[in-house]
């Protein structure tokens, strides 16, 4: 049902099944898939695509322009996978000529007032929670979880299963199936029971926990540690996940344990 209280463009694209509530506008060159849900007083800007089967809460806006001085006007767009839940007055802005799109993944859940900047890509499965406030060109892989009120700085990269404590100021990249906290942001573990809740073996954790060991707690720079991981460890997906993560990280990762 669309109430006559929305203003909707006449060339939107809106599957079956769609509900949109009084005093939201969407623009031009929308397309909105069947079965989502989009509450009171949204605004959704040009050049938004949503999935299938998605929330929208009231008060959030979609594909508003970057807040980035360098943005000339150049089209861009915003990407929102299926079944994913964007809750109160969350903002994601468009992308802009450095990626041209802001993408969020399927069955994410972005919690209220989180903020996304332009060019961000946030993999499937995540989960931001409250006020996070992601910078522009951070990357988010699948399955991360990032804690309420922390801050991502720009062109940071997460890795999958890494979860990162509520507060954070995250200025490095967090390399896949960590646990970050404290501050400066540090290696607190391997996120093990989120891995055991997604069907990771006690053996597969095992071998991720050996592949830390090398790179943060037996006191080897970075470049060392990571042939010492190939030399001696079996390669195994998980491996190489991690190792091919430190050696494209252009910010440098996050410290090592701290007592």
């Amino acid at each position: 049902m669309i109430s006559k209280l929305s203003q909707i463009h006449e060339n939107t694209k809106i599957g079956e099944n769609v509900t949109i509530d009084p005093f939201t506008v969407v623009h031009e060159d929308v397309e909105i898939g069947e079965g989502t849900w989009i509450g009171s007083n949204v605004t959704i800007f040009p050049g938004t695509k949503i999935g299938k089967n998605c929330k929208i809460f009231p008060g959030a806006v979609i594909a508003g322009i970057p807040q980035d001085l360098k943005f000339q006007g150049e089209e861009s767009t915003v990407e929102i996978g299926d079944n994913t839940t964007i809750r109160e007055c969350v903002t994601i802005s468009r992308g802009t000529i450095d990626k041209r799109v802001t993408k969020i993944g399927s069955n994410c859940l972005l919690m209220a007032y989180v903020h996304i900047a332009h060019d961000c890509v946030v993999g499937d499965n995540v989960i931001i929670a409250n006020t996070v406030q992601v910078a522009g060109h951070v990357s988010i892989d699948d399955w991360a979880i990032v804690g309420g009120s922390s801050a991502i700085h720009q062109f940071v990269k997460i890795g999958m299963h890494a979860m990162i404590s509520g507060g954070s100021l995250v200025r490095k990249d967090v390399p896949p199936f960590t646990k970050a906290a404290r501050e400066p942001l540090s290696y607190a573990g391997v996120n093990s029971l989120g891995l055991r809740r997604r069907g990771f073996t006690s053996e597969s954790i095992s071998h991720i926990q050996e592949v830390y060991r090398y790179l943060f707690l037996n006191s080897l720079n970075n470049s060392r540690a990571l042939e010492e991981i190939e030399i001696n460890l079996p390669a195994t997906k998980e491996r190489d996940e991690i190792v091919n993560f430190i050696r494209s990280s252009e910010r440098g990762v996050m410290k090592g344990y701290i007592n």
